[in-house]
């Protein structure tokens, strides 16, 4: 037996004894799928997070912490009679499988051609998982999970209804979307004096879901240049803070102009 299959085994062994409904951990034994999603999904953030960091122990903890949000769902599965971690592990490696003849099957490996056959295998598993199901989870945009992060979502959705056709021929098209959805933002906001109902709240995500779109259109990961964007605003905040504190200026009674020479300071300092 390899190191890797003994690392593996032990671990599910761990996790089943986690869940023995005499001998196990009252906390792990309370758990269902709904419970643990939430930690499912924190752990895949921080696998990037680490990633982001350039940290390799933290991202090797990490991994661990998400491989056992797998072992920890495929034991439920498993008490339930569903399936085990072995048919997770099979179901993943026969997928990847059948998505890369290029590798397994001696096809044809130009990068356009690898590109619209990966699709095309993806589509016809959707199709296949959507047979028998309700018309609204069958279609181009089947499949897409609700639980991803918003900014994620639409960029899927928007790549999904380009396949088929619905899309703007280039990025000047999208980029006059977000230019109309702007206008329609500040009309909303125009009817009640610059307050914010239901209205404006919708126009709004309109506004998000076409930057999303215009991201997609400059090739550019939205997430990423959010996430980018945001650490920007705390390395800049962190260091408006310090320059506050070395010159005894209480934050919550800076003036706005104080604000923004602060703000301007930071930006030369911080990056």
């Amino acid at each position: 037996m390899s190191e890797a299959q003994h690392a593996i085994d032990a671990l599910i062994a761990l996790m089943a004894r986690l869940r023995d409904p005499q001998r196990g951990c009252p906390w792990d034994l309370e758990q269902t799928f709904a419970s643990i999603a939430p930690y499912t999904i924190e752990e895949a953030y921080e696998v990037a997070d680490a990633i982001e960091r350039g940290d390799r122990e933290q991202l090797r903890d990490e991994l661990g912490d998400l491989l056992f949000q797998v072992v920890f769902h495929a034991r439920m599965a498993e008490e339930r009679g569903w399936f085990d971690f072995a048919a997770v592990a099979a179901s993943i490696r026969e997928k990847l499988v059948r998505r890369h003849p290029h590798v397994f099957a001696g096809a044809a490996t130009d990068r356009e051609h690898l590109g619209r056959e990966w699709e095309a295998h993806k589509a016809r598993e959707r199709e296949q998982a959507a047979a028998g199901t309700d018309e609204g989870e069958r279609g181009t945009l089947a499949g897409i999970p609700l639980a991803l992060p918003a900014l994620v979502r639409a960029a899927k959705l928007g790549r999904r209804a380009a396949r088929v056709g619905f899309d703007w021929p280039d990025a000047a098209g999208s980029r006059a979307k977000v230019s109309e959805e702007l206008a329609e933002l500040d009309a909303a906001l125009a009817v009640h004096g610059g307050k914010a109902d239901a209205h404006a709240a919708d126009e709004l995500g309109d506004l998000l879901f076409a930057i999303v779109n215009l991201s997609r259109h400059l090739s550019i990961d939205a997430e990423a240049a959010l996430r980018a964007a945001s650490g920007k605003f705390e390395r800049r905040f962190r260091r408006m803070e310090r320059l506050a504190a070395e010159r005894s200026l209480t934050l919550e009674r800076l003036s706005l102009e104080e604000w923004e020479a602060l703000w301007q300071e930071a930006k030369l300092n911080a990056g």
